[in-house]
């Protein structure tokens, strides 16, 4: 039967046009790893202590390590959920004017600020933009389909290292060979990031986002959410009574989440490896926090051109983008060693802890923190994928908010005790010796697990024989894989539980 005229308009307008598709999603993605790239340009922000300590601004070590630093600790704590629930609510872009917003804000206290309080309230304004960086790498997978989340993952992540690796040495180049003062860097931070600000308001806003957005209609080409296939009325259907609590919260996507948040949680791996989220990123982040003004009490120099904070960012920056890029080609049976090798990777982290309390050699010191930053990145890649691979994207982005947010309470509670003048209020060398020992429990930990672990599959192994060395899979694949039964069908790049 032939069509009429608006049928055949309307069966071509429906129709895919591959062309026009491709060109589209080519210049979103090339507009948003700029925008990225140009949100990293700060090269000022390598030399914000010695900036602090010297003579343009003149404040104490004291008040720099025990009353400023630590406000980034507490406004990160208080601004992170709220932060992440307007992301999803707002649908993602107007948290990234709200980051470009803040960065403005640190940079216009930085330059014009002569307190203390104005330095905590540019410490606040810092931990804004922290906690909206998960706007940004949330954002692009409200836009594409599910076929093309791994390439635009990895290109928005590469624009980000490009981004903060250029800052770095940009901002040493200026500073070392052009002799340019830290205050002019800062103005020069501070052009980037109003130009980065000016490129967020051209960016598209997404009809659709994970939680709260859900009854915008589907894009062609995105996957139906995992729970949105669950039956919202099965208790129900089921003859459920009515009562507290009332049937739409009962069967809200949230309290569906936390059930199967419960009965996930139960995976080894996914309990191992979140522990080591928590722990060992509240470790990492207090000695990105204070490794500045240890730096500064190292090698107290009054000529500028000698200190060379930004090339020690740029080649941890370096190293860290390498050591993620390696891990994903480890073969291991994660299963078995993955705790012996987060107990060594600690120890590592340890030894290089203690090296930057100890030395007095500032090339020594900037050698051990680029290792430092090697190391932890190293794993995060294998953490991510393991803990992400089990779950679905629902669950993957509350499992990551829960640990982060968890790791952000750890990291704040040991600021208030160690760095806080309220608590014991130390200095950043012994602060340093206190997160040695810190790292020091985590590998003993790490270690004892592991040694429990190893017997236990070394008697398990006189009956049944462990299987081959993989490379980095899912607790799904390896379960499949040692049972010799069929994996599961994909669903966004991963195997579904």
């Amino acid at each position: 039967m032939a069509l009429s005229g608006p049928e055949v308009e309307k069966q071509a307008s429906e129709e895919p046009q591959p062309g026009r598709e491709q060109q589209s999603w080519w210049c979103l993605v090339s507009f948003l790893c700029f925008y990225g790239f140009m949100a990293q340009m700060r090269p000022g922000e390598s030399f914000i202590t010695p900036y602090l300590l010297g003579p343009d601004k003149n404040f104490t070590q004291t008040q720099v390590t025990n009353e400023i630093t630590p406000v980034l600790s507490y406004s990160y704590l208080a601004v992170l959920v709220p932060v992440f629930l307007l992301t999803d609510y707002l649908c993602y872009k107007p948290v990234l004017l709200l980051q470009g917003l803040s960065y403005v804000s640190v940079w216009l206290l930085l330059l014009f600020g002569s307190t203390v309080l104005h330095m905590q309230f540019m410490e606040f304004f810092f931990s804004i933009t922290m906690a909206a960086r998960i706007a940004y790498s949330s954002y692009i997978f409200s836009l594409v389909p599910p076929a093309r989340y791994q390439r635009m993952a990895s290109y928005s992540r590469a624009s980000v290292l490009l981004g903060v690796f250029t800052s770095s040495v940009l901002g040493q180049l200026l500073v070392t060979m052009g002799r340019v003062p830290f205050s002019t860097l800062n103005y020069i931070s501070l052009a980037f990031l109003t130009f980065s600000l000016v490129l967020a308001l051209f960016l598209k806003r997404p009809r659709r986002s994970l939680f709260f957005n859900r009854g915008a209609p589907v894009r062609a080409g995105a996957a139906p959410s995992e729970l949105d296939q669950m039956n919202p009325g099965q208790a129900q259907a089921a003859g459920a009574k009515p009562g507290w609590p009332p049937a739409a919260w009962r069967d809200s996507t949230f309290v569906r989440m936390l059930r199967e948040l419960g009965r996930v949680v139960q995976l080894p791996q996914l309990r191992l490896w979140s522990v080591w989220w928590v722990f060992n990123s509240a470790g990492y982040y207090l000695i990105v926090y204070y490794v500045h003004i240890l730096w500064n009490v190292v090698n107290p120099t009054t000529d500028t051109t000698r200190v060379y904070n930004g090339g020690a960012d740029a080649a941890s920056t370096l190293l860290g983008a390498l050591t993620s890029f390696t891990a994903g080609f480890v073969k291991i049976r994660w299963a078995l060693w993955a705790r012996l090798v987060i107990a060594v990777m600690t120890l590592l982290q340890a030894g290089l802890v203690f090296l930057m309390y100890k030395t007095d050699n500032i090339w020594l010191c900037y050698a051990a923190f680029v290792l430092f930053r090697g190391s932890y990145q190293f794993l995060v890649p294998i953490a991510t994928f393991q803990i992400a691979a089990s779950l679905s994207q629902e669950l993957r982005a509350l499992v990551f908010g829960i640990n982060t947010f968890l790791a952000t309470v750890l990291k704040t509670i040991i600021t208030l005790i160690v760095s806080d003048k309220r608590g014991l209020g130390l200095p950043v060398h012994s602060q340093f010796l206190t997160y040695f020992v810190y790292f020091l429990l985590l590998f003993a930990a790490y270690f004892l697990a592991a040694v429990l672990v190893g017997l236990r599959h070394f008697k398990q192994s006189r009956h049944q024989p462990l299987p081959p060395a993989q490379e980095l899979v899912s607790p799904v694949q390896e379960k499949a894989t040692q049972d010799r039964a069929p994996l599961p069908a994909p669903a966004d790049g991963v195997p579904a539980v």
